[in-house]
């Protein structure tokens, strides 16, 4: 039987579908462009300070009047100043993705940002991994032209992956899980507030945390750093009341130095 009728009469049965579709499409696209603008952005940038390499090398084999820096010192300079700006945004990138990583909250609410079976999710963690292989041990680091380009890209992947992976969970939530799965995740947002509120006692937020755990097991699967945060929490001191400082106990009355009494002289 030929299956493209079935297909388009199982869209003319459900047509509506191609609204989340579409909603979903276009942010993914929004998020994609967004990426792609910061892409092109540092490409010029690059450029820019590639020239600059460029011009003191030429300036170094042809022989003409040296640049306000000797040309090694101006090469080196404009590798530093690349390199430093792509460390910079490398570590934004990890430390938005470790925002989400660490926070139990968060995972709970977007659990798709830990779900490497996630086709988003699983692209932005390889991008990750290229862009934690390239980099260069240092901002001094003797790399060369291609291991520079090599790394920019990598960034630039790396960047796009994760707005697209976030744009997705957060459209996402907690949708590809079932309703008693739902209600699971929903009480353990609920014990996690009582498991870190400061204003409960040490056994109560303890019971929490455990029961956390138990709705979390077989949901969501938290790293061992987020465990350790956790439980960092969990343990923390309760606001302790300042002690009451004991008044001073009020100082005895002097006592007066007795007087000798007067002697009475016998009457004549």
């Amino acid at each position: 039987m030929d299956p493209i009728p079935q297909v388009l009469s199982w869209f003319g049965d459900h047509w509506w579908i191609i609204f989340p579709l579409m909603g979903a499409a276009g942010g993914i696209a929004k998020a994609w462009e967004r990426g792609a603008r910061r892409r092109h952005e540092r490409r010029l940038e690059t450029l820019r300070l590639k020239g600059e390499l460029k011009a003191a090398q030429m300036a170094a084999r042809g022989g003409r009047a040296p640049l306000p820096r000797t040309p090694a010192k101006q090469q080196a300079a404009s590798q530093k100043e690349l390199l430093e700006r792509l460390f910079a945004e490398h570590d934004e990138i990890t430390a938005r993705w470790l925002d989400y990583e660490l926070d139990v909250a968060k995972l709970i609410a977007f659990p798709a940002m830990s779900d490497g079976r996630q086709p988003l999710t699983a692209a932005f963690l390889r991008a990750k991994k290229a862009a934690d292989a390239l980099r260069p041990s240092s901002s001094e680091a003797k790399v060369d032209e291609q291991q520079i380009t090599e790394y920019l890209d990598a960034v630039g992947n790396y960047a796009v992956a994760f707005e697209v992976a976030e744009k997705d969970a957060r459209r996402l939530r907690d949708s590809t899980f079932t309703e008693a799965e739902r209600k699971r995740l929903d009480r353990a947002q609920q014990l996690l507030k009582v498991a870190v509120d400061e204003s409960a006692t040490q056994a109560e937020r303890n019971v929490a945390y455990k029961r956390v755990r138990e709705e979390l097991d077989g949901l969501i699967v938290l790293s061992d750093q987020a465990v350790t945060v956790l439980e960092k929490k969990v343990a923390q001191a309760l606001p302790s009341r300042p002690a009451a400082v004991p008044e001073p106990d009020p100082e005895p009355e002097p006592v007066a130095d007795p007087q000798p009494m007067p002697l009475r002289h016998p009457e004549p």
